[in-house]
Order: C-alpha cells, then structure tokens, then sequence
C-alpha cells in the first residue's frame, strides 16, 4: 500500500482525437505512476484483444447484473450498436488504493457522470484542433463507413461544445507535442514533485 494515494484521471475526446494515442504514450514516457483502467465492455473480443488486458468481455446477463448492483462508475451503450461499455468502480479503487494514478480513457458523457460521483477528477479533454481535421483522421483510419463516419461527426460536434465541464483542454496538432502537455499537466498535482527543493 502507497503511503501517496493514487489519483483519478479522465482523458477523453471525440472518436479520432487520437486519444488513445496519446494514452499510450503516456504510460511509455511521463514519469508518474500511471496506469489504464481496464474497461468492461459486452461486445465480442476482436482477433488479438486479451480479456483484463485490453477489455473484461462481459455477457450482457452479467453486465446488466452488474450495472443493476451499481458496481459501474459510468456505462453506457455506445453508438446504438447494442453493445454496452462502463468502467467498473473495484478497477479503479484498487488501482487508487495502490498508489496508481489510474487513467479513465472514456467519453465525454461518462466524464460527466464520473464528475458527478467525484469532483475532484483531473480532467482532460483532447481536442482534435477542428472539425475537418477530425474528418480527414476518421477517413485516414479506414475502419468506419460513410454513415459511421457521419454519426461520429455529429457526436463529436455534441462533445466539442461540452469540453468546458474539463479543468483542461489540450490541442492534438502533434501528438508528442500532446503527450508532452499531457504530461506537464499532471505533474503540476504531483505532491511529490512540489516538495523537491
């Protein structure tokens, strides 16, 4: 057990903001005790997607059961495809209790029910710099179909107008640039490093 408790914090962003990105490289280069919440989710692994590593693929029986004991932070069904995904509340306090500073990679609306059960989450909203470099990433990725693409749009421009719930909000123009503030970010709450001399 961490004499220093762990802290929370949320980064999120429109779908192709290059969060995840930026997450990622995180964990290689700040030097904080970073970890990724591991979340839940009820859609069907994809090849190479190891479950407690990347997801906990969850039944939607068990989901709901656990949704129902409110054993979730947040959850909700993304993109009505039918499939539900929530951070759940043990994966996270345990980090906490560790010392972890334990990274909540998820949307803006499951940030503000997480802000609503705990305000004092360090928040980051990752900013795509404008909706038509949003669009030309989310084509650039190849994964999703016009229609897809369309609705990814339109909730990005939903979660653009709400970055101001975030304490900050970063440009991803360059993302060693974003890592690099990212970075700095947190460390302006590190206790440990305010007692350096």
């Amino acid at each position: 057990m961490s004499n220093d408790p762990g802290k929370l914090i949320i980064i999120s962003g429109p779908s192709g903001s290059g969060k995840s990105t930026i997450v990622s490289k995180l964990l290689e280069s700040c030097p904080l005790p970073l970890v990724v919440s591991v979340s839940a989710t009820t859609r069907p692994p994809r090849p190479g997607e190891v479950h407690g590593q990347h997801y906990w693929f969850l039944g939607p029986e068990e989901f709901q059961a656990k949704r129902s004991r409110g054993e979730f932070l947040e959850c909700k069904e993304v993109f009505g495809r039918g499939f539900w995904y929530g951070t759940l509340k043990e994966a996270v306090s345990s980090g906490l209790s560790a010392g972890k500073w334990v990274i909540l990679e998820i949307d803006v609306q499951g940030a503000l029910a997480v802000l609503d059960y705990d305000p004092e989450v360090i928040t980051i909203f990752i900013d795509p710099g404008s909706m038509d470099q949003l669009e030309q990433r989310l084509r650039d990725r190849g994964t999703d179909s016009q229609d897809a693409i369309q609705r990814r749009l339109q909730v990005a421009r939903e979660e653009m107008g709400l970055k101001h719930h975030y304490r900050h909000s970063v440009i991803n123009d360059r993302v060693d640039d974003a890592v690099a503030q990212v970075c700095r970010l947190l460390c302006q709450y590190d206790s440990r490093i305010g007692k350096q001399p």
